[in-house]
């Protein structure tokens, strides 16, 4: 009785172990398809935000006395600032187009199971 209770937990481990493998490889996909997004509108965002900064202090002349110049950066970052979500939202969109296929039947797979 007790050989064959480990047997069976043995046969069981060794599917659940694929199980575990499909899993993993739906998350990296899934981090592969969001990541590259997240990174642009981390740096598109910070950028924007710096050059926003830097608009504002020559606008107030804290860097020097270019108002009509810092008015004009700070516009840029503030259009910058302004379709940083646009532009996530479009390369998340490519980016899941281009995967879908692959996480929708690996996903079919696990439910299946």
């Amino acid at each position: 009785m007790k050989d064959q209770t480990i047997a069976v937990n043995k046969i069981r481990d060794s599917y659940c172990e694929k199980l575990v493998a499909k899993l993993d490889e739906l998350k990296s996909l899934d981090k592969k398809v969001k990541r590259p997004a997240r990174i642009f509108a981390y740096v598109f965002g910070v950028t924007g935000a710096l050059v926003l900064g830097v608009g504002m202090c020559l606008a107030m002349k804290v860097i020097g006395n270019l108002m009509a110049l810092g008015i004009v950066v700070g516009v840029a970052g503030i259009i910058m600032v302004s379709v940083n979500h646009l532009i996530y939202k479009q390369i998340l969109k490519k980016r899941k187009s281009k995967y879908c296929r692959k996480i929708l039947e690996l996903s079919e797979e696990i439910t299946a199971e």
